[in-house]
């Protein structure tokens, strides 16, 4: 089974994305910049890579071992975890960390180091979300089980509590792509033929999850478990924190991207949307938080989304110059440029939403409307 390919309408407003990318090349070529990691950057990366490995360095050491220090390097570790995430490895698997490949691979291995293997990250995230955000059937990030995410998913009853529960699904995250989502997505990627894109047969790709899987618990819970001079199960509540800490985080970031109150979903009819791409990825796409210098920052300019979807490959650190550029040529065509002030505003659309959607008061307002 191969999942056939959404078509976008071309004839959509060419001229927007024709405008939009002479106004952002004008601005790399007359400001002489690259389009890849500054030494911002580079800072940055060696942060994450800090606040992730220090603190299990000094748990690992016996240099911190009494039980409430060492939850808090547990904790540490989850903002590193996210933050590695977020901000590394994310445009190292776009190709937009460095014009260098080799550096572009490296760093895109991380994941493996957080227990996500790294070929399923990228399917599911460059193929499949990138291409066909918030499309019913082809965006897997909105494809979940105990969750309605979009108006065109059959509701149960149980998900009108969807509101409540979020973020125990949210924190549990991490956990289920260690211990069994990498495994059921390696079989779906391979029924739909996209694992020959990446290179891989679903043997070797199975491989790789098992070993790569293998040595990650080994290393990040086994050592622990042998060197950390406590209890067995105090060391195994660390582990859990750190994973639920990261969970949280990661799901609280992307989520208010797209699924919100104003961001729109979408059924390809026949294999076709009516939108042009650029035009779609405005529609469902929305930013928050731009003016905190610091949160942007932290969260690898995830917040700067609109931007993100539009130049994937463009490293996030110039999101904020260009953003400029995105919001007057969106102005000029008339096309939303969906825009939360607060990062709390967001996260209060994204609830709401879920709400309305459990409940089906979505589907009554979409009925109304």
């Amino acid at each position: 089974m191969k999942v056939p390919t959404v078509k976008f309408n071309v004839q959509d407003q060419p001229d927007f994305v024709k405008v939009l990318r002479k106004k952002v090349d004008n601005y790399f070529k007359e400001n002489n910049l690259s389009r890849y990691a500054n030494s911002s950057m580079k800072f940055k990366t060696t942060f994450m890579l800090g606040l992730y490995i220090i603190p299990f360095v000094l748990m690992l050491t016996g240099v911190v071992s009494s039980l409430w220090p060492v939850l808090f390097l547990w904790l540490l570790m989850s903002m590193g975890m996210a933050g590695i995430g977020m901000a590394v490895m994310h445009d190292a698997n776009h190709g937009s960390y460095s014009k260098n490949k080799y550096v572009n691979y490296t760093l895109g291995f991380l994941p493996n180091f957080l227990g996500v293997y790294h070929i399923n990250w990228k399917i599911q995230h460059n193929v499949l979300h990138h291409s066909f955000t918030n499309v019913e059937h082809y965006d897997e990030d909105i494809n979940a089980p105990v969750m309605r995410f979009t108006p065109n998913q059959d509701r149960s009853k149980f998900f009108r509590f969807q509101m409540y529960y979020a973020p125990l699904v949210y924190g549990l995250m991490t956990l289920y792509w260690v211990f069994s989502r990498d495994f059921s997505s390696l079989l779906k990627f391979h029924k739909k033929k996209l694992l020959a894109g990446q290179g891989l047969t679903l043997k070797k790709g199975m491989t790789q999850i098992i070993l790569y899987k293998f040595w990650y618990l080994a290393l990040t819970l086994g050592l622990p478990l042998i060197l950390v001079a406590l209890p067995w199960w105090q060391t195994i509540i660390g582990f859990l924190i750190m994973q639920f800490a990261a969970g949280m985080l990661l799901a609280l970031v992307f989520q208010p991207a797209h699924v919100i109150e104003e961001t729109k979903f979408y059924v390809a009819k026949e294999g076709s949307v009516d939108n042009n791409w650029a035009i779609h990825q405005l529609r469902t796409t929305a930013n928050f938080a731009n003016s905190s210098k610091w949160f942007t920052w932290f969260v690898g300019g995830l917040n700067f989304q609109i931007e993100h979807h539009l130049f994937p490959n463009i490293c996030h650190v110039h999101y904020r110059k260009i953003s400029k550029f995105v919001k007057e040529t969106a102005e000029e065509f008339n096309i939303p440029y969906h825009h939360h002030r607060t990062f709390f505003g967001a996260l209060k659309s994204h609830f709401t939403l879920l709400n309305q959607l459990g409940t089906g008061k979505y589907d009554i307002n979409l009925a109304r409307s």
